[in-house]
């Protein structure tokens, strides 16, 4: 069973996601669903998700004002609703708009959805970052302007909605890494971390036969050259799942029925 706490923090991730508040307001992109991008039934898959939510993230920088002066981001959390599947050959439509922000970090919508009717809606908790320093940093007036005009919440804070768990009776197997894996800064790519839950997922087959969702965090980095394990248990209607390094949880995540 879930403690009390953690029902608590799920509570703050509500359902449906917030609605943008003024279309358009929100930036657009759509290319098709490539084979890369499907499963053995051709449904996208949540990786290759995670890689539309970066490729629409940096397209979306390259639009606004002083994007270029803030080139690094953090992905914290991700919340993921796939609520009518999205298949290959389909031409997918992304939004994406801020849903609220702090002058550190944001909560970024993007809705997914295609020409055939499958619509995916998510959210990220985003944390703009010094790369020199390593370290939060402060958006500029300029670029945060049109994000306070699209925005009602400006006081964002970060509450964890996730906690590691032992876990003992979990199915625990290896993860390992490839080279591919890997950026130009020696950290595990974001979209990696989805593959682990497409892996686990394969335990429960029948969970994406109906609108599911996904949510993930992460409470550490992974790197190169690290030894990955992927930790998988149920816990009432909820499957978890942890990627963990030296006996320590780097992620976070939790799939449900909706």
């Amino acid at each position: 069973m879930e403690s009390a706490t953690t029902v608590d923090r799920l509570a703050d991730i509500v359902f449906p996601l917030p609605a943008c508040l003024d279309e358009s307001r929100a930036f657009h992109e759509q290319w098709p669903v490539r084979l890369g991008d499907t499963d053995g039934a051709q449904r996208l898959r949540l990786d290759a998700v995670a890689r539309y939510l970066q490729d629409i993230g940096y397209d979306h920088l390259k639009a606004v004002e002083e994007g270029d002066r803030h080139p690094g981001w953090i992905v914290r959390r991700t919340v993921i609703d796939v609520l009518r599947p999205i298949e290959f050959g389909d031409q997918v439509h992304l939004r994406r708009w801020p849903a609220a922000l702090s002058n550190r970090w944001c909560n970024m919508r993007i809705k997914v959805d295609s020409e055939h009717g499958g619509l995916i809606e998510t959210e990220m908790f985003l944390i703009h970052v010094d790369i020199e320093a390593g370290r939060p940093a402060r958006m500029s007036d300029r670029f945060m302007a049109p994000m306070l005009a699209a925005t009602t919440d400006h006081r964002l804070r970060w509450r964890a909605a996730l906690a590691e768990s032992a876990a003992p009776d979990a199915d625990l197997r290896p993860f390992p890494l490839r080279v591919t894996d890997v950026d130009h800064y020696g950290h595990v790519n974001n979209a990696v971390h989805w593959e682990a839950i497409e892996e686990a997922l394969t335990q429960v087959p029948g969970l994406r036969d109906q609108p599911y969702r996904v949510i993930l965090e992460h409470a550490g980095p992974v790197l190169a050259g690290d030894e990955v394990w992927i930790r998988s248990w149920h816990a009432g209607a909820a499957l978890h799942v942890q990627l963990e390094v030296d006996g320590s949880a780097r992620t976070l995540a939790r799939v449900t029925a909706l």
